[in-house]
């Protein structure tokens, strides 16, 4: 069956798009597949004999595990926190006017502008041990002793929490902005209380942009590496800092290969599982 004019050109469109795609991902991810089937031996390298020794190492391993458990700790909590954080924001943006809303929403993507290591060398600044905070409290009296914050996993999220906020502001707000203010004025002439019209219209009408920003902040802070390795250092390591180490550092390129492949895999997992609950919700409440 031939395809008129009208119809075969949208598919023309598509192609450049389907060709960048396949070239810069579906290629690379191909051979990334084939290199974590491959067996590395020291002194001798890369050997090209088809093994699943590399997958079982990374599934039974407990080292590799607490890697994969350490990335999802990472992932969610930043998620929640920024959740926590720009749920108020959006809605304070969403109810504020020109020009402040102009103003409020440039200091929002301010550290956008800002190079993400020199943002992270600034909380290594804060946060060490001889750091703005650590002074602060011991001048305080709270503490005699510097509380040591670095390399941990509160240091990482943190870190990623001032990175990835902007991520979750822009899309509850984008959402909030389907929203007509005159439905709240009459949810509280009618009666309702600061809850109801919370969870009854505000709440609604964001959840959109709660899923995307979630999901959005959850695969950047799960596949995130300068703020993990500067922040977490050596002590607190996750899958990012890992397959680095694998690559660089003994050069083992298929075990490395399979521990990204294992995070793809979670990570993907993971948001289609999230999304489909989401889903769920927003139907119930439609």
């Amino acid at each position: 069956m031939s395809l008129s004019r009208a119809q075969a050109w949208p598919l023309l469109m598509c192609v450049p798009a389907v060709a960048l795609f396949a070239v810069f991902f579906l290629l690379p991810l191909a051979l990334v597949m084939m290199l974590s089937a491959y067996s590395f031996k020291a002194g001798v390298g890369i050997v090209p004999d088809l093994s699943w020794a590399n997958y079982a190492a990374v599934i039974f391993d407990g080292y590799y595990q607490q890697l994969f458990f350490n990335t999802l700790f990472i992932g969610v909590t930043t998620a929640l926190v920024t959740l926590l954080l720009g749920m108020p924001e959006a809605y304070v943006l969403y109810r504020m006017r020109s020009p402040w809303r102009t103003i409020f929403l440039l200091v929002i993507l301010g550290p956008l502008l800002i190079s993400l290591v020199v943002r992270t060398l600034g909380w290594l600044i804060l946060l060490g041990n001889q750091g703005v905070l650590n002074s602060a409290l011991m001048a305080a009296g709270v503490t005699e002793d510097p509380i040591r914050f670095l390399y941990s996993a509160p240091a990482i999220v943190i870190g990623l929490t001032h990175v990835l906020l902007p991520f979750m502001v822009i899309p509850i707000w984008t959402s909030l902005q389907k929203q007509k203010s005159s439905v709240v004025h009459a949810a509280f002439s009618l009666g309702a209380s600061r809850r109801q019209v919370f969870f009854r219209i505000i709440l609604p009408t964001a959840l959109p942009g709660i899923l995307s920003g979630t999901m959005v902040v959850f695969s950047l802070a799960a596949s995130a590496f300068a703020t993990p390795a500067i922040l977490g250092g050596r002590r607190f390591k996750v899958v990012s800092t890992a397959v680095y180490d694998e690559f660089m550092s003994t050069l083992n390129w298929p075990l490395g290969a399979t521990i990204a492949l294992f995070l793809l895999i979670i990570s993907l997992g993971s948001l289609m599982l999230y999304n489909r609950l989401i889903e769920r919700r927003i139907q119930r409440w439609a």
